[in-house]
């Protein structure tokens, strides 16, 4: 008996995405960030069928990294399959990728700073990416090995900003399968390959293991894990702000003073988001403060003995001075 109806998996990627765009208005621009692998072009094509359906508009965007021979090839050969679906426009953003924090976070900085501009060119309502489960889970293990809390623990958000996840909840063969049922080719990059990578190890060696010594599903329950991880840490970023506001004695330009006897009432994990929004409204780089700072300057309100002041990244100290938390540009007058 002929199947009615597209195929299952191709199905399962139209409905994310036209869950993802349910609160989009109608006649807003919505871009595809499309590699040409088999997650961004199931998305692709999932965003051209279902866009015309909201009374939306569709393009696509993909990014020449330019760090293989024959990447812009590739890159033309992506927006040609955009033109080919309706998709309009469909754009080849060409970057310069840096070096700063190694070759996978560079490529990403450049990506999302080439998507930006785009995006505010074309007035988007939307970028939709097309990060999967197993993206997902990966995350999980790699801020789970950093040991870098509750909020890297829950990887990736559905929807920040402009940008939107439809395929968060669905699982990599899905859009595999979607692809195949569709007639698409989609490109296999060799870096998704190169066990130089940390992602690509935790790919093709920490997961498998996983999945063979705990049992299958451990893609989904790490998902899982992470869903319940954003809740949580949502909730304890709202109670922060509050807290913040509550402990701040005045919060001007590059100083931020603090009221240690209302730092001190609340729990360690509130008190350390509130010391980490203070330094960074003090002009710490977000990137470059760590948790040990943080817990360096807890000890200032926890363990008070008279010990000096605590430097911080971009220039700033952190000193308690007659039951005051003061962050400045070093020295600290």
């Amino acid at each position: 008996m002929a199947r009615v109806g597209p195929h299952p998996a191709v199905a399962d990627v139209r409905r994310a995405v036209r869950e993802a765009l349910a609160d989009v208005p109608a006649d807003a621009l919505v871009l595809a960030a499309c590699s040409g692998g088999a997650d961004s072009l199931a998305l692709a094509a999932a965003l051209a069928f279902t866009a015309p359906r909201l009374r939306l508009r569709a393009g696509l965007l993909t990014v020449d990294h330019r760090l293989q021979p024959g990447s812009a090839g590739r890159a033309e050969t992506v927006r040609g399959l955009g033109e080919e679906m309706g998709l309009s426009p469909a754009e080849v953003l060409t970057v310069t990728v840096g070096t700063e924090g190694g070759p996978e976070a560079a490529a990403r900085a450049a990506r999302y700073a080439a998507l930006d501009a785009a995006a505010d060119r074309l007035g988007a309502a939307a970028v939709l990416l097309g990060h999967t489960r197993d993206d997902q889970a990966e995350t999980v293990l790699l801020g789970l090995a950093r040991g870098s809390g509750p909020r890297s623990l829950s990887g990736m958000a559905a929807s920040t900003g402009r940008y939107r996840r439809p395929l968060l909840h669905l699982s990599r063969a899905t859009t595999v399968a979607a692809c195949r049922a569709l007639g698409l080719t989609p490109w296999d990059d060799p870096h998704n390959a190169d066990p130089r990578y940390t992602r690509v190890r935790v790919r093709h060696k920490v997961l498998p293991m996983l999945e063979a010594e705990l049992g299958p599903g451990v893609a989904e329950a790490l998902a899982r894990t992470a869903a319940l991880a954003r809740e949580d840490a949502d909730a304890l970023d709202e109670w922060a702000e509050s807290a913040y506001q509550n402990c701040a004695l005045s919060d001007i330009g590059d100083s931020v003073k603090l009221a240690v006897n209302e730092l001190e009432k609340l729990p360690d994990a509130v008190r350390r988001r509130v010391l980490r929004r203070a330094g960074i409204a003090a002009g710490a780089p977000s990137g470059a403060l760590s948790a040990a700072h943080v817990l360096a300057v807890d000890r200032l309100v926890t363990r008070w003995h008279g010990q000096k002041a605590v430097d911080l990244p971009g220039g700033l100290s952190a000193i308690r001075r007659y039951g005051t938390l003061i962050f400045a540009i070093s020295p600290i007058p």
